[in-house]
């Protein structure tokens, strides 16, 4: 009885011991163990090393880490190198991709974007920002989430798109069997055939070649876009129609803000806002710069008259707004001026 009693007190006091380490472990918060932890995320975006997106990018992948302590890092693809528009999309919907910068492609995985593509729809910055930042621009991002598990972050407002070319282009006559050259976007392709153009849908990234190639005739884009691109090489005009005030928006897998712990997310939000506001200051800078390469290449700047091709568009827009969106539309045209 002797030797059994002390071995008992010293298997109970080993079982203690066992029994209050599981406990504190049990106990430890789940993100002390992330504490030590770095998270590494990834963001795509379709143009250039110096183009407004990616400095954007760069500016936010330091906010990011600045205001997570290190804990988030965010590694930037420009150029495609993740993929197109779509192909960022449907990442973002698996989780493959955490971020993206991503503009009317949308309309593919969302119907209410498509009415954003309508040519002539905003009549200038002031009139597309009041919608973005605004309660409409909100609204859009809450239902996009809802329907394709893809966060909106920020919009970042873009210069207009201008149409270029080979021939000058005055009047939508002019357009009459020119290929041109438009994203996969229904607004885009049925505003260009009523406009009286011959669209060809096709990644951004081939448009330089064919171009060179004689494949289309024109494309129409941002003038930081053409530069970017040197699509000045392969061009003579541009022609000023500023049929398009569009967006980029910065997008998040919701798959990955769900993994951040709370603070993790908002500073994902705020360093989303302050690279925005960067961004956009970038714009007007890059397009003023724009014009003068081009210019300098050899390009000719042509003033046209909007309003043939705005009459001649109408009744398009007025059919996909009642196909995708007739509220948003109408949102829209109220806050017209």
């Amino acid at each position: 009885m002797s030797t059994i009693k002390p071995l008992m007190i010293v298997f109970m006091s080993c079982l203690m011991v066992f029994i209050m380490g599981c406990s504190s472990a049990g106990n430890s918060p789940s993100n002390d163990v992330k504490a030590d932890s770095k998270t590494t995320l990834r963001l795509g975006h379709i143009q250039s090393e110096d183009h407004a997106w990616h400095l954007a990018s760069e500016r936010f992948a330091e906010l990011v880490e600045e205001k997570t302590d290190g804990t988030v890092e965010v590694d930037l693809y420009p150029s495609s190198t993740l993929g197109s528009d779509r192909d960022l999309v449907e990442g973002m919907q698996i989780g493959s991709t955490d971020f993206a910068l991503v503009a009317g492609v949308m309309s593919n995985f969302y119907d209410p974007y498509a009415v954003l593509e309508l040519p002539y729809l905003f009549e200038d910055s002031d009139h597309l920002e009041q919608f973005l930042y605004g309660s409409g621009g909100k609204e859009l991002q809450e239902n996009t989430l809802e329907a394709t598990d893809v966060r909106g972050l920020e919009f970042f407002v873009r210069a207009p798109r201008q149409l270029t070319a080979n021939n000058e282009i005055n009047t939508p006559e002019d357009l009459n069997g020119l290929k041109i050259r438009v994203p996969n976007i229904e607004a885009s392709v049925d505003g260009w055939e009523a406009m009286g153009a011959n669209p060809t849908p096709m990644n951004f990234s081939e448009v330089y070649s064919s171009l060179q190639t004689g494949v289309i005739d024109a494309q129409e884009n941002p003038p930081s876009f053409i530069t970017n691109s040197q699509l000045q090489e392969v061009q003579n005009y541009l022609m000023k129609t500023e049929h398009v005030y569009g967006y980029v928006q910065l997008l998040m897998s919701d798959k990955t803000y769900e993994k951040l712990n709370a603070s993790e997310q908002q500073a994902v939000k705020e360093a989303a806002k302050e690279a925005r506001i960067y961004q956009n200051e970038l714009v007007q800078q890059q397009t003023t710069e724009a014009y003068e390469t081009m210019e300098e290449a050899g390009m000719e700047i042509i003033e046209v008259d909007q309003e043939p091709f705005k009459e001649r568009v109408q009744p398009s827009n007025e059919r996909l707004a009642e196909k995708y969106g007739p509220e948003l539309y109408e949102n829209i045209q109220s806050m017209r001026e």
